[in-house]
């Protein structure tokens, strides 16, 4: 059993959010991350694709998700089962923030640039 104090959770800050890393394979998790996302008004996440299925429970705002290029609009309480593998691209007019939950560790690619990269609040 491991307790994670809120002093220690680790704080990602990104150009369009910030990521509060609530649990992780690094943070006392085995196998399953837990994070924070607090994303700005008038921002968007770049457009990648995971390799692991996400849970996203918005806790405050909208936001507006395009997946595979279905377009979901998304408000507090509402939660989105993202599948692993398909294009995704996150966006928020008045901001919004949301708990999530995935299989960790876990790869982005960023469908634009093709890097790959394992987000921190993953590992």
């Amino acid at each position: 059993m491991s307790v994670i104090r809120s002093t220690d959770a680790r704080r990602t800050e990104t150009p369009n959010a910030v990521l509060t890393t609530y649990a992780s394979p690094t943070q006392g998790g085995t196998g399953l991350a837990l994070w924070r996302v607090e994303m700005q008004a008038a921002r968007s996440g770049p457009r990648h694709a995971m390799d692991t299925e996400q849970v996203w429970t918005f806790l405050t705002g909208t936001a507006v998700v395009d997946l595979d290029g279905e377009e979901l609009a998304l408000a507090a309480g509402d939660t989105l089962v993202l599948p692993a593998d398909l294009p995704r691209l996150m966006r928020s007019e008045d901001g919004f923030t949301a708990v999530v939950a995935s299989p960790a560790p876990s790869m982005a690619v960023n469908l634009d640039t093709g890097d790959r990269v394992a987000p921190p609040w993953t590992v």
